[in-house]
């Protein structure tokens, strides 16, 4: 993980962070048993949905003319659902990621549970439902457009990975990438984090997105100074309950702090994969399924 040290920058404007706090918003989608939210990065759309008890189960979300890989986080343990295409379908377990294909799709949902899913934003269909769209316009450019990673040799597939994972020494979290995202499912707290072990760290040139999926976070947020005084940030101290989505930009030095009691939950996304993770021997678990570019 990079130092917190000041990153070379040019002088200009930053953009800020963006918090969806879907606890404090209207689904964008609802029906008795069922609410799902939106929100966005620069690459990518998360849709995040409940499916309540006594909800009729079936063929719950399609995808038609999907452009490529999406993501799949099945959180809860209890769940059971199956992921459809044209060529496969798979039973999947709760508590799991699936990686879905390009293409027709469709996630069948056996019992109640929470869904997220992870699109790139050529979904462009998407966009309009996010909450904060307007923050992406203009686009921040100090970072970089997405361009997906080589395709995995044995070709395109439903691949369900479960998260029953136990923490190895000098792992970081359980880390899954695919083409267009690495996803990190990070170790969960339990009660607040030590105050004395934060870690302050900085992106160059992409985005952090930062799923709240149990317990409350302190987003810290502090921006470079520049030469240009006009354009200089105050620290951010933004309280995240869950679910939230925090979208963290480059190249803002940043850390989160767990506060709630009982179990604290982060779901780390970035689309694409980065690189300084996947040279980590044994850090990304399906590493062989999916080369390094080049």
């Amino acid at each position: 993980m990079a130092q917190a040290t000041v990153p070379a920058i040019k002088p200009g404007s930053f953009s800020s962070a963006s918090y969806v706090k879907f606890y404090e918003q209207p689904a964008v989608e609802q029906t008795p048993s069922f609410k799902q939210w939106f929100a966005r990065g620069q690459n990518f759309i998360l849709a995040y949905a409940e499916l309540g008890a006594g909800a009729e189960t079936g063929a719950l979300l399609k995808r038609t003319k999907q452009a490529d890989e999406y993501i799949v986080l099945l959180p809860d343990a209890e769940s059971r659902a199956e992921i459809v295409t044209r060529d496969e379908r798979v039973p999947v377990n709760g508590f799991s990621l699936i990686i879905v294909p390009p293409g027709e799709s469709e996630i069948v949902m056996r019992t109640p549970g929470r869904i997220v899913r992870l699109f790139t934003t050529r979904a462009k269909e998407l966009l309009e439902k996010c909450a904060n769209n307007t923050h992406y316009d203009p686009p921040n450019p100090r970072v970089a457009p997405l361009v997906p990673w080589p395709a995995p040799p044995s070709g395109f597939k439903i691949r369900a990975y479960s998260l029953d994972v136990p923490p190895t020494p000098g792992r970081f979290g359980r880390i899954f990438r695919c083409t267009t995202f690495m996803v990190n499912f990070l170790d969960p707290n339990d009660g607040p984090r030590d105050p004395q072990k934060m870690s302050p760290h900085h992106h160059d040139d992409f985005e952090q997105g930062s799923l709240a999926l149990a317990g409350t976070f302190t987003h810290h947020l502090r921006w470079p100074w520049t030469t240009d005084m006009t354009q200089w940030r105050g620290d951010e101290h933004e309280v995240c309950a869950t679910p939230s989505l925090a979208v963290i930009p480059a190249p803002a030095i940043h850390t989160t702090e767990a506060r709630g009691a009982g179990i604290n939950q982060l779901v780390d996304i970035f689309c694409g994969p980065r690189m300084d993770f996947s040279k980590q021997p044994g850090w990304v678990l399906n590493a062989e399924e999916y080369p390094l570019p080049g």
